[in-house]
This record gives C-alpha cells, structure tokens and sequence, in this order.
C-alpha cells in the first residue's frame, strides 16, 4: 500500500473534501446532533456546536498523517457537508481499510451515500493500492448493508454478539471486496 492522506474526490454530485473547523455548524446541524443518525453508531449524538467543533480540532491535526483518511460528504449543490466517509481501521498488513459513513437522516435514501463510498472504494484500490476494503453493519441497520451492496461489496457474514454502538452490545454484519472482485 502507498499511503497519501485524504485527497479530495469528486463524483458527479459530490465534493469528498477534508473538513475545516469551519465545518462545525454544518456537522452539528445536519447529522451530528440527530439521535437518528447515530443511533447504529459508535459515537454519542453531539449535544452543541461546540461538540462538533472539538471533533473538528481532533481531526484536522490528523491529515499530516498520511494513512488518515477522513472526508466530508458535501453535495456540490449545497456547499456544506452533510456527513462524513473515513477510514476507521487501516491494516497495512492485510493491505485492507475498514470503512466507516454517515450523512444526515434529510439526505437518506437519494443515492448520496453509495456514491460517496464508491469514490472512495475507488480511491483506495486505485491511488492507495488497498488490497481489500470492508465495513460492517447493524442488523438493526439494513440501510447501512444495501449501500455496501450497491457498491459491490459481498456480505461475508454476520457476527453474533461482536460489537457495540449505541443501542448496546449487537451483532455485526460484515461486508468486502477485494481487488479481484473489480
């Protein structure tokens, strides 16, 4: 793998860019604050801006790390992001990334997502040389599974009991792709 630290990407929609603390408003108001949202997630709802914008300062630090990958989903017609795609585990070993997303419960359902995790699955086989990209679901979440799916990620299986979010201990559906399966 040749690691490059978070590029800005571009789909026909969206602008997958870093964050700037500047971002703090749009997080907090357009999924970081919504229980919905981060109800099959590992991280608390933000309670204020200024939870969002501390985020923010732990983050930004981080891009002079080139194996930290963390992007705002921002629609080009909007201007702001409306959620964020990462690399949540990065396994230079097994050449693999765990992916994590999420947007906001106004964009659900309009393709947003999976266009956001199809940029970035490209990114990672082509520009990073990944040799396997995963991610994983709550069974709670099937949503969260048919963007894996529509991205070409196969189900490999369900955990039982193997994770934790906010609704407790849960189980964990795995999806991944492999470069072979390109």
């Amino acid at each position: 793998m040749k690691h490059i630290g978070t590029h800005e990407l571009e789909t026909q929609r969206l602008i997958l860019r870093r964050f700037v603390i500047d971002d703090a408003a749009a997080m907090y108001n357009n999924w970081a604050s919504d229980e919905e949202v981060t109800k099959f997630l590992t991280w608390p709802a933000h309670s204020s801006v200024e939870a969002s914008r501390y985020i923010l300062e732990q983050w930004l630090p981080m891009y002079s790390d080139e194996k930290y990958y963390q992007w705002a989903i921002v629609p080009k017609e909007l201007g702001e992001p409306i959620g964020s795609i990462s690399a949540v585990e990065v396994d230079d070993t097994a050449e693999r990334v765990h992916i994590g997303y999420c947007i906001g419960r106004k964009w659900w359902h309009m393709g947003i997502t999976s266009e956001a995790l199809s940029a970035v699955i490209d990114f990672f086989f082509d520009e990073v040389g990944v040799g396997r990209v995963d991610s994983r679901h709550d069974p709670r979440n099937p949503n969260s599974g048919r963007v894996m799916k529509k991205c070409g990620m196969k189900y490999e299986g369900t955990l039982r009991q193997a994770d934790r979010n906010n609704q407790g201990i849960c189980d964990a559906c795995y999806y991944g792709m492999i470069r072979s399966d390109r």
